[in-house]
């Protein structure tokens, strides 16, 4: 082989050096020594599974074990290692304190934990044939540790029920409410006493002897007979009407199909009518229009009464233009009112002599 080349070259000032090629035989050297001192890869890492032990040989059975020998043979480790039934000196005991059986018998039960479930023996089996992939043996532990073992859908599924629960026992409440209300109002509470006597539940017929009632519990009868009338007679509606299994969530969910169906049958339905065939609307179309231009639900729409409702028949308000008209004026009377309310001018009057967070300094 040559020998390796010299250069020389002349630099500014007569200035001459050379640049002689290196051989790179060390660089080789430097790379062996490198990949000689990297670490072996091993399957048994600290922190994983049994650490560096292996879970078979933990509980002294082969990778080829069934559950039940598995099972079997924790049982005869944990009777003797088990901190409530170790004893010192006991035979193949020996040499074994309370400290090291205690810590052997998690390591059991940690070996046993890994091979009696059949996905968690199928990822310690390929981390024991694959140990180069660290970082993959890593996940997958990690991830099994961290998932909930409860599964998620009955977690679900007891969310929507204590939700369903919780939104029937509010809705009922203000039912009450409304009830309650309702009964100390003069004009209902009257109508009631009068359909009550009508009905024959209000004679008070005259009581000897034993059966005798005290004024008081005849009194709570009536209120309960009033009560029960005004229950079934009065149509309560809005956000006080009386509560529906139907419309709680889980009924809702459980419904959905039967919902969706019918929605899309009726919006099919609604094209064709009206859309297509040029159909005159009907009163209930009429005033399902009118509520989608003032963007009210159903349950407050049906909580107007009947006078307020017929007035936007009147007006035509399922009509684009008409409804604008009607909106407009609705903001003109309302700021008239606003104008002309005495708690709004002391408002205003207020705001432009203080306002909010201005302080007022007086003289001494």
């Amino acid at each position: 082989m040559a020998a390796p080349a010299e250069r020389c070259r002349s630099g500014a000032g007569g200035f001459s050096g050379c640049l002689r090629t290196v051989k790179p035989w060390w660089w080789l050297a430097l790379l062996l020594f490198s990949v000689s001192s990297l670490p072996a890869a091993s399957a048994l890492v600290e922190g994983l599974y049994c650490g560096t032990e292996v879970c078979y040989d933990v509980l002294g059975v082969t990778r080829e074990a069934a559950k039940v020998e598995i099972a079997r043979a924790y049982r005869q480790l944990a009777r003797r290692y088990h901190p409530d039934r170790f004893r010192p000196g006991e035979p193949g005991s020996e040499g074994e304190t309370h400290e090291s059986a205690h810590k052997k018998f998690l390591l059991i039960a940690t070996a046993y934990e890994t091979l009696k479930d059949e996905d968690t023996r199928r990822d310690y089996d390929y981390m024991l044939d694959h140990p180069e992939e660290y970082y993959q043996h890593y996940y997958t532990y990690y991830r099994r540790q961290l998932t909930p073992k409860v599964d998620v859908r009955i977690v679900i599924l007891v969310t929507i029920c204590a939700i369903s629960i919780f939104q029937y026992y509010s809705w009922h409440s203000s039912y009450n409410e409304a009830i309650n209300y309702l009964v100390t109002v003069p004009k209902y509470r009257i109508q009631a006493m009068e359909i009550a006597k009508q009905q024959g539940l209000l004679n008070r017929t005259k009581e000897k002897g034993k059966n005798r009632r005290s004024k008081d519990e005849i009194r709570e009868q009536e209120e309960e007979v009033i009560r029960d009338i005004i229950k079934n007679k009065i149509d309560i509606k809005g956000g006080y009407q009386k509560p529906k299994m139907s419309d709680i969530l889980l009924c809702q969910i459980v419904l959905f199909p039967y919902y969706l169906t019918n929605y899309v049958t009726w919006y099919i339905s609604w094209i064709y009518r009206f859309t297509i065939c040029r159909e005159e609307y009907g009163e209930e179309e009429k005033f399902y229009i009118i509520r989608r231009n003032m963007k009210m639900s159903p349950s407050q729409f049906d909580s107007l009464d009947e006078n307020t409702r017929q007035s936007f028949l009147e007006k035509q308000l399922w009509i684009k233009e008409n409804y604008e008209v009607y909106r407009k004026e609705q903001e003109e009377e309302m700021k008239v009112k606003m104008a002309t309310d005495p708690r709004m001018k002391r408002y205003r009057r207020w705001m432009k002599n203080e306002g909010p967070g201005r302080l007022t300094f007086v003289d001494d």
